[in-house]
């Protein structure tokens, strides 16, 4: 099954990114949007797992993260990858105790690469995807709003993650919580 360990947003947060989503969808650029209930902060992208497999990487996960503490982030600004020019995906970024959610993403590789998973090769940069940039049509504008910013910021405790199941669907993949991993207090 396609799997994945991600930080859940709460209600508060996908509320925020609905109005930002909302504020970018205006301009009708070619973007796919992404539906707001599955936007949530990665940690692994595990891909194909053998379903038996997870319930001994659960508890791994959960030894391993036992002694960390959970932390605050924050939802803040907007941005591009792999830059304004030429624009693949719109986000949103992760701003609070990044150093906490960096550590906590090691740690998750970590203990994935024991299980034989092969450890990202690229540096890990916390976002939210907002959309994917599917073509030219009002592009220009949308890079203009997103240039300026949104004003709209929300905090949160990450005090948890989840592996999910994610079955791709023909409107967008549908997650399914596995299992959750809490964070010490």
């Amino acid at each position: 099954m396609r799997t994945f360990i991600a930080i859940p947003l709460p209600e508060a947060c996908r509320s925020m990114l609905e109005q930002m989503q909302g504020e970018l969808r205006r301009f009708g650029a070619d973007v796919g949007w992404v539906a707001v209930p599955s936007i949530h902060i990665t940690l692994k992208f595990l891909g194909e797992v053998d379903s038996a497999l997870i319930p001994m990487m659960a508890a791994a996960l959960e030894t391993a993260a036992a002694s960390t503490r959970s932390f605050d982030l924050q939802l803040q600004g907007l941005g591009c990858f792999p830059n304004q020019k030429n624009p693949r995906v719109i986000w949103c970024g992760i701003e609070g105790d990044r150093e906490a959610l960096s550590s906590l993403q090691q740690l998750v590789e970590k203990t994935c690469e024991s299980f034989g998973f092969t450890p990202e090769d690229r540096g890990f940069q916390p976002h939210l995807t907002l959309g994917r940039v599917k073509g030219k049509r009002n592009l220009q504008p949308l890079m203009e709003c997103i240039k300026i910013g949104s004003g709209l910021t929300h905090s949160f405790r990450a005090d948890h993650f989840k592996i999910y199941k994610s079955t791709l669907m023909p409107k967008g993949a549908v997650h399914t919580v596995l299992n959750t991993v809490m964070l010490s207090d």
